[in-house]
């Protein structure tokens, strides 16, 4: 059982930052495939960025250059680092883990998902 715990959103202007982070608890994380993505109510879930066991990252093209997926083993946390946030933005942010395809934006493949951490943006 993996257990994930968002953190970090808030309201900003546009043009700040924000560093999501998400603590994972339980078994096997340091195998686990991650990800962060967004959802805008009444809209389906979408990949922000992903990140896989050996550390390779993607990163969505709506927000590459701005935002980055990292993630800490020693601490069991995963991070998501937001500049230059716009408008567009705005949205519910989860954490995911476990993979069960080499597809690492399709937030449909992942199993296990936080409660999620609100980012609202103004412009």
């Amino acid at each position: 059982l993996v257990v994930l715990q968002e953190s970090g959103g808030g309201s900003v202007q546009a043009g700040e930052s924000l560093r999501l982070s998400c603590q994972v608890t339980g078994q096997r994380y340091r195998t686990k495939e991650m990800a962060w993505c967004s959802q805008v109510q009444g809209k389906q879930r979408v990949g922000v960025a992903g990140i896989d066991a050996d550390g390779t990252t993607t990163v969505a093209d709506s927000v590459k250059g701005r935002f980055t997926i990292s993630k800490d083993n020693t601490k069991n946390i995963l991070y998501l680092e937001m500049d230059s946030l716009e408008s567009a933005d705005s949205a519910m942010y989860y954490c995911a883990a476990e993979r069960s395809n080499s597809a690492p934006l399709i937030p449909d493949f992942y199993t296990y998902w936080g409660p999620g951490t609100q980012v609202t943006v103004s412009s």
